[in-house]
C-alpha cells in the first residue's frame, strides 16, 4: 500500500484513480451495463454496486462512530469471513440502478470522503488506534483510518479499473 504523508496527497490518489476508474464507463450504454464478459467475474452494473457498497460502508462506520454508536464491521448483516454474501448483497441492493444513477452514488461517496478526510485530524487520519472502528475490523493487524480509505477506494479504482477496460475490450 501506498504511503501517505499528508491529507492532500491521500485526497489526490483518490481523484487521480476515481477519475481514470469512471471514465472507464463513459462508452457503456444502460443496454450493455448488465452483460456478462467471459472471463471477467463482474457486469458494469455490478462493478459500480461493489464500489458504492464499499465506500458506503466505509463512511457508515465513520459517521456511526462519531455519533457515539457501536460500530460492527464490515457490517451488521455481515462479518469479515461473509465477504461472498456481502458483495452479493452489494449487486441485489445497487446493481438494480442506472449506470448514472450508480455513478452519481459513487460521485457522491466519494466527495464526502473527501470530506471525512478534510474534518479529520492528520493524526486521527494517520495514525493507528484513533478510531474503534478500524482497531475493531482486523484480528491482528494495526491500521490506521487512511490504509482504511486506501483500500476502499484508491486499491480498487484501480483493480476494478483493469477489470471494465478487460469487459469493454471483449464488449465493445
Amino acid at each position: 500500500m501506498k504511503e501517505y504523508a499528508n491529507k492532500n496527497m491521500l485526497k489526490d490518489e483518490i481523484e487521480k484513480t476515481y477519475a481514470k476508474f469512471i471514465a472507464e464507463f463513459d462508452a457503456i450504454s444502460e443496454e450493455q451495463k448488465d452483460l456478462r464478459a467471459e472471463g471477467v467475474d463482474r457486469t458494469p452494473a455490478e462493478n459500480l454496486a461493489y464500489q458504492v457498497g464499499w465506500t458506503t460502508l466505509l463512511l457508515r462506520w465513520e459517521q456511526e462512530e462519531r455519533k457515539g454508536l457501536e460500530v460492527t464491521t464490515p457490517s451488521d448483516q455481515f462479518r469479515w469471513n461473509q465477504l461472498g454474501a456481502l458483495y452479493q448483497w452489494f449487486t441485489d441492493t445497487y446493481a438494480g440502478l442506472s449506470l448514472r444513477e450508480l455513478r452519481a452514488r459513487l460521485d457522491t461517496n466519494v466527495r464526502e470522503i473527501y470530506e471525512m478526510i478534510d474534518t479529520m485530524q492528520e493524526e486521527d487520519l494517520f495514525l493507528p488506534h484513533r478510531r474503534r472502528w478500524a482497531d475493531g475490523a482486523t484480528k491482528s493487524a494495526v491500521w490506521p483510518v487512511s490504509k482504511f480509505i486506501h483500500v476502499n477506494t484508491v486499491a480498487p479504482f484501480k483493480t476494478f479499473r483493469t477489470k471494465i477496460r478487460t469487459w469493454k475490450r471483449l464488449m465493445l
